[in-house]
């Protein structure tokens, strides 16, 4: 289910202007539909996660770019083990 910017804001709690900087900042990449963009409950968890960086745990924004990076590369790897294990013969 994808929801559209007023309802992201409403869940997410973030302000207009912060959702800005994280699109801009690509923290947040919602998908592209037909009907504009749409934003998902992953997109809400990653802008949980960053808001715990941010104010919980004190991290600036440099060390937010660098979390997210090795997150995404974590997922990324582990798809490609999930993979591996279900395809042991491909060489992706």
């Amino acid at each position: 289910m994808t929801m559209d910017r007023q309802e992201f804001l409403a869940r997410s709690g973030l302000r207009v202007q912060t959702l800005e900087f994280w699109l801009e900042q690509r923290w947040v990449v919602p998908e592209q539909t037909s009907s504009g963009t749409g934003f998902s409950e992953r997109d809400i968890a990653r802008a949980r996660f960053i808001q715990d960086l941010k104010d919980d745990m004190g991290v600036n924004d440099e060390g937010v770019d660098v979390i997210l990076h090795l997150l995404d590369q974590l997922h990324g790897l582990r798809g490609a083990l999930a993979r591996l294990r279900t395809d042991p013969g491909s060489s992706s």
